[in-house]
């Protein structure tokens, strides 16, 4: 008898601040070309093809990115798009999505604006994360740390579930320098990035166990709904009454099952500029170059242009972007602040 099909959910969003101005709220990172040529949503929908075993998949996005989604989705026969009336985080999409599908059905969420390198990597990762979601686990992916960092969630590794993964022992939240240096010492903990595989059937009832007001609005939103062929639209009245709320706080941080699947896959949440920098291919000196640029002398440093030649003479660890009448220069150490800039605030 074959192995059921993995039911990928892809979750579609953000205000698109973190790398402004190329991403922008009418079109944030998960639908632009930012590492290859294809956007990191496309590349996420190609990581679980069918031939990979994975089943259509189902996008949870809001009306602003509807139009995006449905442009990028390609020729994803049976894939469903639901559309949020307005944001309430991850718990009450994950929701939506598994009531969409039966009990049994192993559903495995993933970001659409992550970049990951090693796509076989990442589908053993999601058949191991499988197994233990029908076993009964909620399993988090435990994302191989190679840096010190601070921006990240962290799982603690607990003991072994036979060959396939670990329980988790603890979530910690963003830790200082000094904490992430000695997680990384110690071996024994992982990036929580944000990819997950439930049996539809346990999150439902971990979720009304930890969250039943959640369930709840999310069971009348969904009951109420109406399909519009491959939408699906929740009632607002009932999803606006939905407390937003990450799956993180509402279930994985409260549940007894919770296990984790290691996953060295060449993994990055492309967050900001610096990190798209580590992403992408860089030549000797370490820089890298998107559209047309001059670099004299230059190490570390990413140029992006979408028209105007760019020169850079001397510099190193700095980044310029050039997108229409907008122009960012940074350090790579100042990128974690764009999103603070008014023109990203109010874009």
């Amino acid at each position: 008898m074959s192995t059921p099909a993995i039911h990928p959910v892809i979750l579609c969003g953000g205000s698109g601040t973190r790398l402004w101005p190329r991403s922008r709220a009418i079109k944030p990172k998960p639908f632009l070309p930012l590492v290859g040529d294809s956007t990191l949503f496309e590349a996420t929908v190609a990581r679980c093809a069918s031939e990979a075993g994975f089943a259509p998949p189902i996008v949870v996005t809001g009306k602003a990115h509807l139009e995006h989604v449905e442009a990028q989705l390609g020729n994803a026969s049976g894939a469903q798009v639901i559309v949020e009336p307005m944001a309430r985080n991850t718990a009450a999409a994950i929701a939506l999505a598994a009531l969409r599908l039966g009990e049994e059905d192993v559903m495995l969420v993933c970001p659409s604006d992550h970049h990951i390198a090693d796509s076989a990597a990442f589908q053993s990762a999601a058949r191991k994360a499988a197994q233990l979601a029908r076993q009964g686990w909620l399993v988090a992916f435990g994302i191989a740390a190679t840096a010190p960092e601070t921006g990240f969630g962290y799982l603690q590794r607990g003991e072994a579930i036979g060959d396939l993964g670990f329980k988790v022992a603890r979530f910690v939240e963003k830790p200082d320098l000094a904490r992430a240096r000695q997680f990384l010492a110690d071996g024994g903990y992982a990036w929580n990035g944000g990819i997950f595989a439930f049996r539809v059937g346990t999150f439902l009832a971990e979720l009304g166990t930890h969250r039943p007001a959640i369930l709840a609005q999310a069971r009348a939103a969904a009951a109420a709904g109406r399909e519009e062929g491959q939408r699906f639209h929740p009632r607002a009245a009932e999803f606006a009454a939905i407390e937003s709320e990450s799956v993180d706080y509402a279930v994985m941080e409260n549940t007894a099952h919770a296990a984790m699947v290691p996953a060295a896959m060449g993994w990055s949440d492309i967050g900001n500029w610096d990190a798209l920098l580590e992403a992408r291919a860089r030549d000797d000196a370490g820089n890298s170059v998107t559209g047309t640029a001059d670099l004299v002398q230059c190490r570390n440093v990413l140029v992006e242009s979408d028209g105007p030649r760019v020169s850079v003479i001397g510099m190193e660890d700095v980044i310029v972007v050039v997108d229409g009448n907008e122009v960012l220069v940074t350090t790579r150490a100042g990128a974690q602040l764009v999103g603070k800039l008014p023109g990203a605030v109010n874009q």
